[in-house]
């Protein structure tokens, strides 16, 4: 939509909890070097409150915001209208609101971890073996709705319950095997590429279980948790002689995406804002 640019334009990143996330430091930064009259803020929000606080934002002048941990396929139930990818996904990142106050959902997360896995690993191709993806929530199915677009038949994701990660299989027929954790052992000796979309491992959660001493040395390994930067599971990858890649590629581009939505130009992903984020 076309914003009036006599007053400040608003988004925000929703999730709980908020407090680690890096979102208003990255958009603030472009707003302010691109010289945008606008501000980014965190909005802590709780279950009982998400459809409530969503709703409101229109009549609060938001142009839109980021869905983050624990909302992202809540927040496809509640969208006016959803893209292509977002349905197929089953997860909304990005809401964008018209100047009729409807909202429209869409996932950036897909695209924003391809960038970064091509960027970490120069010359990746779907063909160097095996995937695993561990865990089967909102960021697993960008990952692997990204994976297949990009042409990879053999991903393999763990989950807790195998039932969570049948649900995504289930629209990927027989490129998608499933597993439960406790098959982990197994399967990452077999694996060309590895990537962590779970939690575990941020800041204040537990550590992700995981037969780091199984890692072959020419496996990728990317962790999609950026908080913190390193995480023990790509510090043991690099000791492993593996590729490693954080989670702030994914994270920079996504959100580069997202702001295109709202303030009609996409911004570079460069050293300034990588430097920016790093020293935070």
């Amino acid at each position: 939509m076309e914003a009036d640019k006599s007053k400040p334009q608003l988004a925000g990143v929703i999730g709980c909890p908020i407090g680690h996330s890096l979102s208003p430091t990255i958009h603030n930064f472009w707003l302010k070097k691109h010289k945008i009259n606008g501000y980014y803020v965190p909005i802590d929000v709780s279950w009982e409150n998400f459809n409530h606080v969503v709703k409101t934002l229109p009549k609060m002048g938001f142009r839109g915001v980021n869905v983050t941990i624990p909302y992202k396929e809540n927040a496809l139930r509640i969208c006016d209208s959803v893209s292509d990818q977002a349905a197929l996904i089953g997860a909304v990142n990005t809401l964008t609101i018209s100047d009729d106050g409807t909202i429209h959902g869409d996932n950036t997360d897909a695209y924003g971890f391809m960038q970064s896995l091509i960027e970490g690993k120069e010359g990746w191709r779907t063909d160097e073996g095996p995937i695993l993806v561990v865990g089967a929530g909102g960021a697993a199915r960008g990952v692997v709705y990204a994976l297949v677009s990009s042409g990879a038949e053999d991903i393999h994701i763990a989950n807790r319950t195998r039932e969570r990660a049948e649900l995504i299989s289930g629209d990927y027929g027989n490129r998608v095997t499933t597993h439960t954790l406790d098959e982990i052992s197994q399967l990452v000796p077999q694996m060309g590429t590895i990537i962590n979309t779970t939690s575990l491992g941020m800041e204040g959660k537990p550590q992700l279980a995981f037969p780091n001493n199984l890692l072959r040395p020419d496996t990728t390994v990317l962790d999609l948790v950026y908080t913190p930067l390193e995480t023990e599971l790509l510090r043991d990858a690099k000791r492993r002689g593996c590729v490693a890649i954080d989670g702030l590629g994914m994270l920079l581009h996504q959100a580069s995406r997202s702001f295109s939505y709202w303030f009609e130009f996409q911004p570079v992903v460069d050293e300034d804002v990588r430097e920016l984020v790093l020293a935070k």
